[in-house]
């Protein structure tokens, strides 16, 4: 058994990777052979990923808030806690926050053979974003 004591500080989500304010926490990067990582992702309203795949598919968890998310050719859903959302391997998607509610989720990812967890791709539009439906509150 290992316990890591928490000294992470949060982390501000990259605007190459994000648009809107993000903040990460890392959860877990077991060192090898395992190749799983796990983050605490916090969304302000109106923030989401860009569109992007992960060549091993990723599993994200709502833990609070209300949240979106779309495959690509898909319609954009809603989110909220204790959904758990399975993008398939190298599946375009994004993810984040409905536009009047925070979202958090745990994203979980492995690695392939050469350590590679995730393309990124475009940012999603506005217009993409304003696909979603209304929020029943």
């Amino acid at each position: 058994m290992q316990i890591t004591r928490s000294s992470l500080d949060t982390g501000k989500g990259p605007a190459d990777w994000f648009t809107g304010d993000v903040y990460i926490d890392a959860v877990a990067a077991a060192p090898p052979p395992s190749r799983v990582t796990a983050n605490l992702v916090h969304f302000m309203p109106g923030a989401r990923t860009h569109w992007h795949r992960h060549p091993l598919g990723q599993t994200v968890f709502v833990t609070e808030g209300v949240g979106l998310c779309q495959r690509r050719g898909g319609p954009v859903e809603v989110i909220r806690p204790g959904d758990r959302v399975l993008f398939e391997a190298d599946e375009e998607h994004w993810h984040g926050a409905a536009s009047n509610r925070l979202m958090v989720h745990l994203a979980i990812n492995e690695g392939d053979d050469e350590h590679d967890v995730v393309h990124w791709l475009s940012p999603v539009t506005d217009d993409e974003y304003a696909e979603a439906p209304a929020l029943d509150r």
